[in-house]
């Protein structure tokens, strides 16, 4: 056999380059959900925001692990979730089946910010985790529910905006969820929020059902907003939210 041309030659090692940099890519992202997940103390990344206050609402937040979680606590999720969402579950390919979301609740790698009001009676959550989510370290919102008193009044806003906070000083590089499509308030939502379909949401015609949202952390962003000034403008399991 002749030798390969130089030009085969070079191609081969772009090859090589960009597989060992892919590589070391899903390694660093790996590396970020590990150290995430070991963390203590969330709060310190957001501290300032876990208070909210308007005329209408006084709300402190916190954020646990859902082992270290009050099991009263727990229940009150697992009960709004339920309350909120199983007619849409049932209305849906998925159906609604409480062992399974109970399982997908209470796994050990479940983290929750919860949300009280002044008197001390639960107001809202979200479940979250980190996680490694098609090669890319994110931080993916399971859910968001927000009891009926508390909707409206920027309580699910600031929600989001402290999950992002974390994602980005965690260095994930999305905040990704996964929307019902018959369920437009909660889209609408999202997008209002700053989330897009995100590359990893199937076709319509395979998954009607639902979709995948996220939104870049900053470091992400602005990656993102360089890879588009480059290349001359070519360009997050699930959320159920009741805001």
């Amino acid at each position: 056999m002749g030798k390969k041309s130089a030009a085969s030659t070079s191609k081969s090692k772009e090859k090589r380059q960009a597989r060992k940099l892919e590589q070391r890519r899903i390694a660093d992202g790996m590396t970020y959900v590990t150290l995430a997940n070991k963390l203590t103390d969330l709060a310190t990344y957001c501290k300032e925001l876990l208070i909210y206050r308007n005329k209408e609402l006084e709300v402190d937040m916190y954020i646990q692990k859902v082992t270290d979680l009050d099991k009263n606590i727990l229940q009150w999720a697992i009960d709004l979730t339920e309350r909120n969402m199983k007619k849409l579950y049932e209305t849906c390919a998925w159906g609604w089946n409480k062992e399974k979301k109970v399982e997908e609740m209470t796994d050990d790698n479940a983290f929750y910010l919860i949300a009280k009001a002044k008197n001390g009676s639960p107001l809202a959550f979200s479940h979250f985790r980190f996680d490694l989510d098609f090669g890319e370290p994110v931080l993916y919102c399971y859910e968001v529910q927000v009891e009926a008193e508390g909707r409206r009044r920027g309580l699910g806003q600031r929600v989001l905006k402290i999950l992002e906070r974390l994602a980005h000083g965690t260095r994930m590089r999305y905040v990704r969820l996964t929307a019902l499509t018959h369920n437009p308030a909660a889209a609408a939502f999202f997008r209002a929020c700053g989330y897009n379909l995100d590359e990893t949401s199937p076709p319509k015609e395979e998954a009607a059902h639902y979709e995948i949202l996220s939104k870049a952390t900053g470091d992400q962003a602005a990656d993102d907003a360089q890879s588009c000034d480059l290349s001359d403008g070519i360009q997050a399991v699930h959320v159920e939210a009741q805001l």
